[in-house]
């Protein structure tokens, strides 16, 4: 995720927070993108990046010119670092998901 991003859900959790304590002026702050946006976003932005990383390996393994060895690796480790941190942004929220499912009403 960038910066942007999380600066985005960190808005989101500062409104709940807000919202949960009592706060009126709170439901004027809500941001434009929802939670679900922002995570196809993010999912999105990881494919991309494999995408890219999957093309000059490609293009590195048949030869096309301009083609640096280490740019393809270089493409291919953001690749890998993006997608582990995706997947334990979902494992945080299937954590999250049990945990709320598991309150006692």
């Amino acid at each position: 995720m960038s910066t942007p991003e999380i600066n985005q859900v960190l808005a989101q959790m500062r409104v709940a927070r807000a919202q949960a304590m009592g706060g009126a002026e709170a439901m004027q702050q809500v941001p434009e993108n929802d939670f679900r946006d922002l995570l196809n976003k993010s999912i999105s932005a990881v494919n991309e990046t494999q995408q890219n990383a999957n093309a000059l390996k490609t293009g590195f393994e048949q030869g096309q010119p301009g083609i640096d060895l280490a740019d393809v690796m270089i493409a291919v480790q953001k690749s890998s670092v993006s997608f582990q941190a995706m997947v334990e942004v979902r494992n945080k929220l299937v954590e999250a998901y049990k945990n709320v499912m598991n309150m006692p009403v």
